[in-house]
């Protein structure tokens, strides 16, 4: 069921709007599994507007309150970058329409290349990877979560941030009741005894962190017409990125070739590869258990955890 009647959504859109939300035809978008989305027409003009969970749901660490950092990001990339997103008309934190945080932007031409059927997937995926080197290309000083929503200390060196997210995903897990303090500890451990592999030069780089099909939106021949969900960006190592599009099945030789730049294939590469996997295969014991309350896809994801760590170990 639905937790939002028309009503309350046209006084989100009327808010900023006018008087003209009053006539919008509203459609729930079913792609999107973090916020509630729907996409508003308002006579020729498209919008989307979408709406992040209640704060009492359960989050990862960086998960709370993390809109907040879209409205800067998308400004960065339409004057930085070609990489084609929204533009965020409005960022709505007040609570005087909703209690939820919300915000409302155009709508980007296309579907998601989930619901694509018959394009043309190597044509997305090089023009996914040409976008993604320029997304990379932007750069800031301090590392980790470094947005508004604030979940994180900065710091100043890529191993320093990622130690530290590390510690906070475990954490969360233990509170979940998922990880005894055995395998915390265990985990806390075998990061540390690999660190000199992470303590390297590395340039903070705008990640997005969330690149799969449901958020990249295509055209009928598979041309690229949108990348969004900004939400989970991250800055700090790019090497971090791909073990996210390695998991979601992204970095194909297409996307490569569209990069334009290979990955580091070295034996210390490979290792910080593999906890930069299990630090996105242990979200999901969070989300599985805390929001979709599916114990057993929880308890599957730590068995990938232990198997993984079993191998670096």
């Amino acid at each position: 069921m639905d937790r939002f009647s028309d009503s309350i959504l046209k006084k989100c859109l009327r808010k900023h709007l006018g008087k003209a939300a009053e006539h919008a035809l509203l459609s729930r978008i079913p792609t999107g599994k973090f916020n509630t989305s729907y996409y508003a027409d308002i006579g020729a003009d498209q919008y989307v507007l979408r709406i992040a969970p209640p704060r009492d749901s359960v989050f990862v660490f960086y998960e709370r309150d993390m809109m907040k950092q879209e409205p800067g990001i998308h400004a960065l990339l339409l004057e930085k970058t070609s990489v084609p997103v929204p533009e965020i008309i409005a960022f709505d934190q007040s609570g005087e329409c909703i209690p939820d945080t919300f915000l409302i932007m155009s709508r980007m031409p296309g579907v998601a290349l989930s619901q694509a059927y018959g394009v043309d997937i190597r044509r997305t995926l090089h023009q996914a990877g040409r976008c993604l080197a320029q997304v990379h290309a932007l750069t800031a000083e301090p590392h980790g979560y470094i947005g508004e929503h604030c979940p994180m200390e900065p710091k100043a060196r890529w191993h320093e941030a990622f130690f530290d997210m590390w510690d906070r995903m475990i954490a969360d897990i233990v509170s979940a009741g998922y990880y005894s303090p055995k395998e915390a500890d265990f985990l806390r451990s075998l990061v540390f005894r690999h660190a000199a592999v992470f303590k390297r030069p590395v340039q903070s780089s705008l990640l997005h962190m969330d690149i799969w099909a449901q958020n990249l939106l295509v055209d009928r021949k598979g041309n690229l017409t949108g990348i969004v969900d900004w939400d989970r960006a991250l800055w700090g190592d790019p090497e971090i990125e791909f073990a996210v599009l390695d998991y979601c099945g992204i970095s194909t030789p297409q996307f490569m070739q569209g990069y334009g730049r290979a990955r580091d294939d070295s034996p210390e590469a490979r290792i910080r590869n593999a906890f930069y996997l299990l630090y996105e295969i242990q979200k999901y014991i969070v989300i599985r258990s805390g929001r979709n309350n599916n114990h057993s896809s929880a308890k599957a994801h730590k068995r990938q955890v232990f198997e993984i760590a079993a191998k670096i170990e």
